[in-house]
């Protein structure tokens, strides 16, 4: 198992009373439920980020990359 941190917020009034209500409905209000459910947002927000991020480059990588001295595309790079 991983060692875990403790981390002070300010959240918002109504985002925290709706995620606490989530969070229970899903761990039950056992010991940890809030802290399993805010690990599992913050690795899905992480998740979504990197791939935003990886569709942004593949975007790029469509309409080809044009510099001062050279224009390619993809397909260009790999004779396709």
């Amino acid at each position: 198992m991983s060692s875990t941190r403790t981390i002070t917020i300010n959240v918002e009034e109504e985002v925290e009373s709706e995620f606490r209500k989530e969070a229970s409905k899903k761990y039950g209000k056992r010991k940890g439920y809030l802290g399993k459910a805010i690990t599992e947002a913050m690795k899905e927000w992480t998740r979504k980020r990197d791939a935003d991020i990886d569709n942004r480059f593949l975007e790029i990588m469509k309409k080809g990359l044009k510099t001062k001295k050279w224009k390619f595309n993809r397909a260009e790079l790999y004779e396709r």
